[in-house]
């Protein structure tokens, strides 16, 4: 299906201001689709000024639907007689009979001419399913129908959508969350039962209709120190388009504002609530689980600092070379996982930036081997972001590689170790190189007895990747390559 600036810009002269227009009206017109009960169809001329297509297409969410297909995309001919047409000609809204029948469904229609200043720029077309229809409207839908007809005036005078108040919220309020209806003055003239609810779990005990909107909210909402009174009945004045958040105690409700005018006269306004209390609450758990798991993260790391630093200090103090190597050893280990922890109890999420773990790897090798010569540990494209599972694997993993490449490459000489991470085809490979003494000849790292090899086999074995350690093919020096999936 073709988008909207799609057809405008393959089909239309319309310029960018008018294309820029019509998407902010299709951005917002979900509003009109659920008071008037109707699905809506966006309309634009041709560059043969017989032919119009359909360029947007919404259904309501508190009606049923009349259009059962998507027609954007769709074109229809010229017709004096077809209501799209007569009222891109007159700039006037244009009605058909009732229960038209569409498809077997009676139908009533609605053409919307959309100016920008004078001019018609395109035409919303208006569905409404006739089969829910009661002979007599409830006083919601009587509500919900006076406050669209005063909507598609505005489209038609270009007062509607109004730029400032174009937000796309996510969990902005709709019509079926709450719907309260205010006159001029800013008192109450229509409460929907969902809007009065929300209002009780602000603390409201009487009713809504025939009260001063702004006054009794700001009478439910706890004192403070800051004018919030007055800036509370201005909003809900209904004098401009406005959006905002009520809190009292545990209750937030979510409010918007949209002020109604007949030419240049306010004539009342339409205010939206929606209950959020509920997912603010979850937000607040969410926000206290992630502390909690930082933390922990926080103090994972510093306990391994703690082993790494008793580590070392035995390490210092035992007579064996090979009990010092050893735990040497064993100290790197844990101090690269601590790396890990640490860049997670910075995190938001299970994810690391890895680019941040690998160098702080690379340096900690350099200051290794600084003892004997100078070994510089570098790094060439980027790990990007990892699970934190495969982060404390694949640490573990370049610290043993890079371990051995200072201890048997490049011992006591200086040198280079190179680390080269790319991804394709959802994989990382990463390449770890140096340009010391090589291995030795016949040398097999499958039969090598050495420790730290065989962390890095199971390891990787563990992520589902592949290893392989040989020799330079253009010189000197050992490489190895890691291999595992994404």
């Amino acid at each position: 299906m073709p988008s909207m600036s799609e057809i405008i810009s393959e089909h239309t002269d319309l310029s960018e201001s008018d294309h820029h227009w019509l998407k902010l009206l299709v951005s917002e017109w979900q509003l009109l689709a659920d008071l008037s009960f109707s699905d809506l169809v966006l309309w634009v001329l041709d560059r043969d000024p017989n032919v119009f297509w359909a360029a947007a297409q919404i259904r309501p969410f508190t009606g049923a639907t009349s259009l059962f297909d998507d027609v954007v995309g769709d074109l229809i001919a010229y017709a004096p007689e077809h209501l799209v047409s007569e009222a891109f000609l007159s700039g006037q809204i244009v009605r058909t009979s009732k229960r038209r029948l569409h498809a077997g469904l009676p139908v009533d229609s609605h053409a919307i001419p959309v100016k920008i200043g004078n001019r018609v720029v395109a035409v919303v077309e208006q569905h409404t399913s006739q089969l829910a229809i009661r002979g007599a409207p409830s006083s919601l839908e009587q509500a919900y129908l006076e406050a669209a007809t005063q909507l598609a005036r505005m489209i038609t005078a270009g007062a509607f959508p109004i730029p400032s108040d174009a937000t796309h919220l996510a969990f902005s309020p709709r019509v079926g969350d709450g719907f309260i209806r205010l006159d001029r003055a800013g008192e109450v003239r229509y409460a929907s039962p969902n809007a009065l609810s929300a209002y009780r779990r602000l603390g409201l005990r009487g009713d809504l209709v025939g009260e001063p909107l702004g006054g009794l909210t700001a009478e439910l909402l706890p004192t403070s120190p800051d004018p919030v009174d007055d800036s509370v009945q201005s909003v809900l004045s209904g004098r401009a388009a406005r959006r905002t958040e009520l809190v009292s105690g545990e209750a937030h409700l979510m409010i918007r504002v949209l002020p109604l005018v007949e030419g240049r006269k306010r004539v009342g306004a339409i205010v939206l609530c929606r209950d959020v209390s509920d997912l603010r609450s979850k937000e607040r758990e969410l926000v206290t689980k992630d502390a909690t798991i930082r933390e922990i993260h926080h103090r994972v790391k510093n306990n391994l600092q703690t082993v790494a630093a008793l580590l070392r200090m035995q390490a210092r103090r035992i007579e064996s070379a090979d009990a010092k190597v050893a735990l040497t050893d064993a100290m790197s280990r844990v101090a690269s996982i601590a790396i890990v922890h640490e860049t997670l109890s910075q995190a938001f999420d299970e994810i690391v930036e890895f680019d941040r773990v690998a160098d702080e790897l690379l340096r900690m090798v350099g200051d290794v081997a600084s003892s004997w010569g100078g070994v510089s540990a570098i790094r060439e494209g980027s790990f990007g972001v990892l699970s934190a599972e495969v982060a404390t694997s694949l640490a573990m993993v370049i610290s043993e590689l890079c371990q051995n490449a200072v201890e048997h490459g490049l011992s006591h000489q200086s040198g280079e170790i190179r680390v080269v991470p790319t991804r394709f085809d959802g994989r990382l490979r990463v390449e770890i190189s140096d340009d010391g003494r090589g291995l030795p000849n016949g040398f097999d790292w499958r039969k090598s007895r050495s420790l730290g090899l065989s962390i890095v086999n199971t390891l990787v074995a563990e992520m589902e990747g592949t290893f392989e350690l040989g020799g330079h093919s253009h010189g000197p020096g050992t490489l190895a390559v890691v291999e595992i999936p994404l």
